[in-house]
């Protein structure tokens, strides 16, 4: 479909959008609705314009713009301000006869030749209207010249107080051309966005039409504008305001304004309360700066708070608001606001003194002046509602005059020039020899790019070219002749940052000389003279200049220049506007087109806005977000999420709101269980004891966590399921006393500080009990926790807190500690969060016309879409959204293609992305859409991201009206047949189940994950389907891990011995409910598949051992000349079969695979990459009764021939990884399930990464933990913890030596029990902050974060 098409496709809607959008619509009237919260966050602040029409006569559609403050202005501003002027306030470029004179230029009129047409028509024409006074414009209307051909199709307008220093009027700070008319009758109106306050309108033509001439008739429409304007010298003059004595009956200041100036740092106001608390607006570098100011006798620095607005020194008019409430301020420049919180001081601040133009700072003795003053105009100064230039005027006692105060406003004359771009120069005429015999050339610049032609000239006596330029925002000169540099210099830095920067070039008595900023930016000498031919060129070379006079070989010049002067004469840039002086192409005359493109920054979430002249650019570098304006997040918005990409156990950044306001936060991801769990951690989850303090009835602890406020509650929102471990140790301590008695101690949680909470981990809110109350089986029956039993013996209340609305944990007060023989410790468990309630959010669309509506999808000026589908149909719209003439749809276009289009008043425009691979397979796929003011992107999964650039000086504010449609559109065609999971608009979840309850032909949820995800399951490891993911089941796979990828090494020493006993037949018959883990084997085997990884130096080496009950076994070995063997015994009454590898050097520590297969009697191994080896068997390929499976040292070898059996008494020294015999995992039974299966260790095992190819060093085993550390309590039932007043210090050495007398003990008595197999926790002990006791230690619990199976153990019997 093309962008035509799509516009028809609902234009047949435009009437019943636009009734609908007046009409009441259920969803766009919910002021209240959480989504509509959250799309139009600046909905309070401004209401982007709406675009309707004029209908000519016809019948034609009219573009124009209608502002919603218009509908509501108490009085009416629309008059007609143009037709009753006399001929005399009209001007023009020039015109075609008397009776196509400007003045004939009224809209409606056809007096003369009906309207106004200039002698030729081109783009330096203009027609210029005197108002007589400074007037509020709201509207301008256009009409071609009566009875003609000729008529505007578009044109600029510009603005001016003086008819000097034109500024040009922008639409959405950005569109500076307006559309005109189709034909010379009908009158296009354009109501402005922002009323403009101005006595001069200028009106230039761009384009007309081409089979006519330049034709204008116009009107402007408004109403009278009356002011109060002073003037400060910016020497002495300025107004102190004092405010009334006695106390203010609020807490509230409003102050406001209007100023112009042309200087670009100077003191504005100052305000001032007691004890010298005060702050200050001043302009520094064209921008306004809010400054605190402390002190009265001896004033401190002042501190900013805050920066706003841009390149304020234009000498234009500028608004500027200050209102505070309390300690709450919100600065306004312009049409920006920042809301800035002032300290707790600023509550009860009073207003004392206000100064204006100057800071007055007062000593003990008199006052003195401050810092640089204002020079410039002010207009309407209020405060409070007092009219603080009407006091002036009237000489109130309140206001004291300062200096040279007038009302009015003097501007002085500074006409500046703009070279917008290519093509742009200006060429003047060189001036006769002066006096001196010298040259002297100056003016000032201002531009936002780093490079540009300023200056050149060629050279009369020397010959050659002068070439003045900018390089890397650096002045310099070169003089060349015949291709070569006989000079360079440079001055200057940074001088692309926006400001006038002055340039003089002097050449006197053989010295050159070139300044910037008056020798302030830098200058730079020369022994050389210059003389000037007879033109210069400034900001460029005409396009079609043959006579080499000029020459440009550096990039053009973007900026504006003025003050030009040659032998210290002015240059009259009028007169060569009206071509009585030089030459010119591509040049706006008498105004400075610059604008700060980062003022405000478009750049989000922290990004760095840096410009040119045309475009501005975003640094996301360090913010966490991507795209054009850093508005998308580069991280998942949960743990969930990273799973579904294949991420295992990690630190990870989740960005809970995606593009949203709210930061990322680092997190824990443990993926090793069931459920995917996020950890967020706090400054002490370990067990930590708790001393009195003398005098302290209460001990308070904080808790602060590793991540804010904002994130830490978006987190627990978003999660399904939240937990956080709260456990109490005690002797004679009471926790909670009874239900009916006041607690002893409580704890603080959920949002901000938290909430007080009386229960305890286990038991429900509100309840006053701990987990034994709730089960009933407390030490003591008559008390609803252990503690409160009030015992000498050490008792324990614990339990997980899951109700999220009190989570997380955010302080303890623990009360019984202060008598005699009390003792307690405490744990807070890290925050522990599973589950994603948005990620699994789906919907299931039956049939094409069935769809989802939600409220209006609010992205003025940045929206980012993205979700997930999977679908059987070749084509279907996933998302629209209409206007009355913008729009916003996603659609899957054919099975391999999905297409992103938009319209935001600049027609349609659309990004696609096409597929290698079908998108119709029934798989999820992801798309992420964005669209900013600068470009338009879409993403297809892992496909290269697809962009669209926006246009330079378009429009940029996406207006939209209907409802959103999800899975279909407002026609019902072309619906969307599949699922939508996980959508998300600007960051916000839509939720899809829960509208899709109520709305017939579409089905909450989307089962069917395994398709997409289940690739993500390794080495034999199973895809099992749950409600909103998968889960990768390893039982059948000798690798773990939350894909079944983790192998699973373990170090051998020559006593190291794993005995995997296989069930008999019987005994499996008559044990139904067998585990997985004990995997039976059938009494005859007619085939074997083995896989394993090893690391060794030793030969020979027996690696894997086999046995049977009647004298058969299954020998992998490598012999003495470091070559693998495969031995087969499977008839007990002949030889072994021994089958050698042709491969060499195995035994060279470096890590091997090996695989053998067997079908009877034949055998395959292949050992690494090297090519299979084949062999077959003489027995009859039954191996019958196997009994045992031994990896390491063999200690029953009777059945084993003699040179075997001394081999195998050896042992393994090495390293032995994801050893596998058909479906059965020995080394993996032995380090992960040894409860439950049935192996015998003897020996060190050591788990380890040793069968990794990244490890370096095979018998380097890193961060392993001894079993012996995991040896249960010691003592008489006392926690070991971290035992000190200020939660934290060290265990005493005493504790230290009864654990290492214990743990010899313990390990002393396992050496005796050399067959039988012993059970051990898979555990791992994380230290615990200690003080100094010596008679205070208990185990500490598991930190939740570190449990994961991946990590090294060592298992020693």
């Amino acid at each position: 479909m093309t962008g035509q098409d799509k516009i028809h496709s609902h234009l047949g809607f435009k009437l019943m959008l636009t009734l609908v959008s007046l009409a009441a619509n259920h969803f766009t009237q919910e002021a209240e609705h959480p989504l509509e919260a959250h799309f139009n966050p600046r909905k309070a602040e401004r209401q982007p314009a709406l675009r309707g029409g004029d209908v000519d006569s016809t019948g034609r559609m009219e573009r124009h713009a209608v502002h919603p403050k218009c509908w509501t202005t108490a009085e009416a501003c629309d008059s007609a301000l143009v037709s009753n002027l006399l001929p005399s306030s009209f001007r023009s470029s020039s015109q075609l006869s008397s009776s196509h004179a400007p003045g004939f230029a009224k809209l409606n009129r056809r007096e003369g030749a009906g309207g106004w047409s200039p002698l030729t028509s081109d783009r330096y024409q203009w027609l210029e209207v005197d108002l007589g006074e400074r007037t509020k414009i709201t509207a301008v209307a256009t009409q071609g010249r009566y009875g003609s051909s000729d008529w505007l199709s578009s044109y600029l307008l510009m603005f001016s107080d003086t008819g000097h220093n034109w500024k040009q009027y922008r639409q959405e700070d950005s569109i500076g051309s307006f559309p005109g008319n189709s034909n010379a009758d009908s009158v296009v109106q354009y109501k402005l966005q922002q009323p403009v306050i101005a006595r001069f309108l200028r009106l230039i033509p761009l384009d007309w039409n081409p089979s006519g001439r330049i034709g204008l008739r116009l009107e402007a429409y408004g109403c009278p504008y009356t002011s109060d304007v002073l003037s400060l010298d910016g020497i002495s003059s300025s107004l102190v305001f004092r405010s009334s004595p006695g106390p203010r009956q609020t807490s509230r200041d409003v102050l406001s304004l209007q100023f112009k100036t042309l200087r670009n740092s100077g003191t504005l106001l100052h305000v001032e309360g007691e004890g010298g608390l005060g702050l200050s607006l001043e302009l520094e570098r064209g921008k306004l700066l809010l400054l605190l100011r402390k002190g009265r006798t001896s004033p401190s620095e002042p501190r900013r708070l805050a920066s706003l607005g841009s390149l304020l020194d234009d000498q234009h008019w500028h608004h500027l608001a200050f209102e505070r409430h309390s300690s709450h301020l919100n600065l306004t420049v312009d049409k920006h606001t920042e809301r800035v919180q002032l300290s707790a001081e600023f509550s009860h601040w009073d207003i004392k003194q206000l100064s204006v133009g100057e800071v007055q700072v007062h000593s003990s003795q008199k006052a003195v002046v401050s810092k640089r003053n204002f020079h410039g105009c002010l207009e309407n100064l209020q405060h409070n509602g007092h009219n603080l230039i009407e006091l002036t005027k009237h000489k109130d006692h309140q206001v004291t005059v300062m200096g040279n105060v007038t009302f009015s406003c003097a501007e002085p004359v500074s006409v500046a020039v703009t070279f917008p771009g290519p093509g742009s120069f200006l060429q003047l005429p060189a001036a006769t020899a002066s006096s001196s015999g010298g040259v002297s050339i100056g003016f000032q610049f201002r531009t936002w790019n780093k490079a540009g032609l300023l200056l050149t000239f060629d050279l009369a006596q020397e010959g050659g070219m002068a070439w003045l330029y900018l390089s890397e925002a650096r002045l310099r000169l070169q003089i060349h002749n015949t291709g070569r540099a006989l000079l360079e210099l440079s001055a200057g830095s940074a001088l692309s940052d926006g400001q006038w920067h002055s340039v003089e070039l002097i050449s006197r008595r053989g010295r050159l000389t070139v300044s910037v900023d008056k020798e302030e930016g830098g200058v730079a000498h020369a022994s050389h003279s210059v003389s000037v031919g007879s033109k210069l060129f400034f900001g460029g070379c005409p396009a079609e200049d043959d006579s080499q006079e000029c020459k440009n070989p550096f990039n053009i010049f973007q900026g504006c220049m003025r003050l030009i002067s040659m032998d210290n004469q002015p240059v009259d840039l009028i007169m060569v506007q009206q071509r009585l002086l030089g030459n010119y192409s591509r040049l706006q005359i008498d105004m400075c087109g610059i604008m700060d493109r980062c003022s405000p920054s478009r750049c989000e979430h922290g990004g760095l806005c840096s410009q040119s002249w045309t475009v501005f650019h975003c640094n996301c570098s360090d913010s966490g977000y991507s795209g054009a304006t850093c508005h998308s997040s580069v991280y998942e918005q949960s743990c969930e999420a990273y799973k579904h990409n294949g991420n295992t156990s990690g630190h990870f950044y989740i960005d809970v709101d995606g593009s949203g306001p709210i930061k990322p936060q680092l997190v824990y991801c443990n993926m090793t269980e069931d459920d995917t769990w996020m950890v967020i951690q706090h400054n002490n989850s370990e067990l930590t004891r708790v001393r009195p303090s003398p005098g302290v009835n209460q001990h308070s602890i904080h808790f602060d966590y590793s991540t804010g406020e904002q994130q830490l509650l978006a987190a627990i929102r978003q999660s399904e399921h939240c937990e956080q471990e709260l456990s109490y140790h005690c002797r004679k301590s009471r926790l909670l006393n009874t239900p009916e008695g006041s607690p002893f101690s409580w704890w603080f949680g959920g949002p901000g500080p938290g909430s007080p909470q009386t229960y305890w981990g286990g038991a429900q809110p509100g309840s006053q009990q701990c987990a034994c109350g709730l089960q009933g089986d407390c030490v003591d029956p008559q008390h609803y926790c252990n503690c409160d039993a009030d015992r000498i013996e050490w008792a324990e209340d614990s339990g997980l807190l899951i109700h999220k609305e009190s989570l997380p944990v955010k302080s303890l007060v623990l009360g019984d500690i202060q008598r005699s023989g009390s003792e307690a410790a405490y744990r807070v468990g890290p925050l522990r969060c599973h589950g994603d309630k948005n990620f699994g959010n789906a919907a299931f669309f039956d049939k094409e016309t069935s769809y989802l509506h939600f409220p209006t999808f609010h992205g003025e000026l940045s929206a980012d879409i993205s979700f997930l589908f999977k679908t059987t149909a070749a084509s279907g719209v996933f998302l629209e959204n209409l206007g009355i003439k913008d729009f916003i749809r996603i659609e899957l276009s054919s099975s391999t293609q999905v297409v992103f289009s938009f319209d935001v008043g600049n027609g349609p425009l659309e990004v696609r992305v096409e597929s290698t691979v079908p998108l119709n397979d029934n798989r999820w796929h992801r798309i992420r859409a964005e669209r900013n003011v600068k470009e338009a992107s879409l993403r297809l999964d892992g496909l290269p991201v697809a962009t669209q650039e926006a246009p330079a000086d378009g429009h940029f504010h996406l207006q939209l009206n209907s409802q959103l449609f999800i899975g279909g559109t407002a026609s019902r065609q072309k619906g969307f047949r599949g699922c939508i999971r996980s959508l998300q608009l600007n960051g916000v979840t839509l939720d899809l189940e829960e509208r899709a309850k109520i709305t017939p032909g579409v089905r909450a949820g989307c089962p069917g994950h395994c398709s997409s995800y289940g690739s993500l399951c390794q080495n034999q490891g199973r895809c099992v389907e749950r409600a909103n993911g998968f889960h990768c089941d390893c039982s059948l796979s000798a690798y773990t891990g939350v894909f079944c990828h983790t192998e699973l090494s373990a170090s051998f020493k020559p006593e190291t011995s794993v005995t995997y006993t296989f069930k008999e037949l019987y005994e499996l018959r008559g044990n139904s409910s067998a585990l997985p883990s004990s995997i039976y084997s059938d009494m005859t085997l007619r085939g074997e598949n083995v896989s394993l990884s090893f690391r060794t130096n030793q030969s020979p080496a027996v690696l894997f051992y086999v046995s049977s009950y009647y004298r058969e076994y299954l020998a992998l070995l490598i012999n003495k000349h470091d070559m693998l063997e495969v031995r087969y015994k499977l008839d007990s009454s002949r030889e072994a079969e021994v089958l050698r590898s042709r491969v060499r050097s195995l035994a060279n520590g470096q890590l091997h695979t090996v695989s053998i297969r067997r079908l009877t009697d034949s055998v395959s191994v292949q050992i690494d990459q090297d090519p299979r080896e084949e062999f077959n068997l003489t027995s009859d390929g039954e191996f019958n009764a196997i009994k045992s499976l031994v990896l390491g040292k063999v200690h029953d070898s009777d059945d084993l021939d003699p040179d075997l059996a001394r081999v195998a008494s050896l042992g393994f020294t090495g390293c032995l990884s994801v050893v596998h015999f058909n479906s059965i995992s020995p080394l993996k039974a032995a380090l992960l399930h040894l409860d439950t299966s049935p192996v015998i260790i003897s020996g060190p095992l050591v788990q380890s990464n040793c069968g990794s190819l990244a490890s370096a060093n095979p018998y380097a085993v890193e961060n392993t933990h001894h079993l012996s550390d995991q040896s249960g309590s010691v003592g008489s039932g006392q926690p070991l913890v971290n035992a000190v007043r200020s939660d934290s210090a060290l265990i005493g050495g005493v504790i230290a030596v009864v654990i290492f007398v214990a743990v010899t003990g313990l390990a002393i008595a396992a050496r005796f029990l050399y067959r039988r197999k012993e059970t051990y926790r898979n555990q791992e002990v994380k230290g615990v902050k200690q003080e100094d006791s010596r008679d205070f230690s208990f185990n500490n619990q598991t930190d939740s974060q570190n449990a994961s199976g991946e990590n090294p153990k060592e298992y020693f019997i």
